[in-house]
C-alpha cells in the first residue's frame, strides 16, 4: 500500500475507534437510535480500516507457483469486503434501528445534552480525519475532479477512505439533526427519521463501492495517461516500425501487465530483433515504473491485414 493510503487508513482508524466509543457511552446514557446507529457506524468503519491494513499487508506476499504474479489484487478483495461490511453491518442496521424507532418512538428525557456534545466533537474528529485523506488524495489526484479521481483510481484505499469519512461527516450532521429536533419537540420519530437517513446513505455509499470494487477485481487496464506513456515508449525504440496493438492489464494497484505486438523490419536477424525487444522492455520501464511484466511480440506489419477469427473455445466436458 503507498504510503499515502496507509496514513490515510490510519488516521481513519484512530479516530473511528475514538468516536465509537463516545458513541456507544452516549447511546447508553440516552438510549438514542441516532446515536446508536453512529455507534454501529464507527464500528463499521474502524474495521473496514482494519481490513485496508491487512489487505495491503497480505498483497506484499512474493508470487509463487500458483500465483504467479502475485497477491496485489488482495487490496481489491479486501476493498469490497469493506462495501459489504458497510452495506451490511452499517446501513442495514441503521435503517432497522430506525424503523423500530419510528414505531416504538420515545423522546431523549435523560442526559439530553450528552448525544449534542458527542455528536459536535464526532465531526470535529471525522474533518480531521477528512482532511487527512483529502491531503493525501491530492498529492495523486493531479488536475481531476474528485469524481473522476475516485472512478478512475486503481489503488483502492484513498477512495474507500474519502467515501466512508465522507458519508461519516453527512451521517454525524444527520445525526445531530434528528437528535435537535427531538430535544426540541420530544417526538422520538425523528430521532429515527435521523436513523433512516444514515441508514439510506451508507447503502448508497456502500453500493457505490462494491461496483467500483468489482470493476476493479475483474481487471481494468492502465489508465490513459499510463497507456499513452507506454504507447509514446514502444514507438519512439529505435527499430520498431509501429506499434500494432497493445493491451495493459492491472495485476494490482501498483503493478501493472503490458502485452504489445509490435512491427519490426522484415529484414533484421533474430539478434537484431532481441536487440529491439529488449530495448522497448527497457523504454516502457523507465516511462511507467508500475509495468512490472512486459510481454512484447515482434512481427512483419503487412498493410490491411485482416486477422483470421480466434479458433472457439471448446466446450467443457461433460461429466
Amino acid at each position: 500500500m503507498a504510503g499515502g493510503g496507509t496514513k490515510a487508513v490510519v488516521a481513519a482508524l484512530l479516530a473511528n475507534s475514538g468516536i465509537a466509543v463516545t458513541k456507544f457511552a452516549a447511546w447508553g446514557l440516552t438510549q438514542s437510535a441516532s446515536m446508536l446507529a453512529e455507534a454501529i457506524h464507527s464500528v463499521a468503519d474502524a474495521g473496514n480500516q482494519v481490513l485496508l491494513l491487512v489487505g495491503g499487508k497480505r498483497a506484499q506476499r512474493q508470487a509463487n507457483e500458483l500465483h504467479q504474479f502475485g497477491f496485489g489484487r488482495e487490496r481489491y478483495v479486501y476493498s469490497f469486503i469493506v462495501a459489504i461490511v458497510l452495506f451490511s453491518v452499517g446501513g442495514l442496521f441503521a435503517l432497522y434501528e430506525g424503523w423500530h424507532k419510528i414505531h416504538d418512538p420515545h423522546a431523549i428525557e435523560n442526559w439530553k445534552w450528552v448525544p449534542v456534545v458527542v455528536l459536535s466533537v464526532a465531526i470535529i474528529l471525522e474533518t480531521l480525519s477528512f482532511r487527512t485523506a483529502i491531503v493525501e488524495a491530492n498529492k495523486v489526484r493531479g488536475p481531476v475532479s474528485w469524481s473522476k479521481f475516485i472512478r478512475n483510481a486503481r489503488s483502492p484505499e484513498l477512495p474507500v477512505i474519502l467515501l466512508e469519512d465522507f458519508a461519516a461527516l453527512t451521517g454525524l450532521v444527520l445525526a445531530l439533526i434528528g437528535v435537535v429536533l427531538t430535544l426540541a419537540t420530544g417526538n422520538g420519530i425523528f430521532d429515527g427519521l435521523g436513523s433512516m437517513a444514515i441508514g439510506a446513505l451508507l447503502v448508497c455509499v456502500a453500493v457505490f463501492l462494491a461496483i467500483e470494487m468489482k470493476s476493479l477485481l475483474l481487471g481494468e487496464s492502465a489508465t490513459r495517461e499510463a497507456q499513452q506513456k507506454i504507447v509514446d515508449a514502444i514507438q519512439n525504440t529505435p527499430g520498431v516500425q509501429r506499434l500494432i496493438h497493445i493491451k495493459t492489464l492491472h495485476l494490482g494497484p501498483e503493478e501493472v501487465l503490458v502485452a504489445a505486438k509490435v512491427a519490426v523490419e522484415s529484414t533484421a536477424d533474430i539478434a537484431g530483433v532481441a536487440q529491439i525487444i529488449n530495448a522497448a522492455e527497457q523504454a516502457i520501464r523507465a516511462a511507467e515504473p508500475m509495468c512490472i511484466h512486459v510481454y512484447l511480440e515482434p512481427d512483419i506489419y503487412t498493410e490491411n491485414y485482416v486477422r483470421e477469427d480466434r479458433p472457439a473455445v471448446p466446450e467443457a466436458p461433460s461429466h
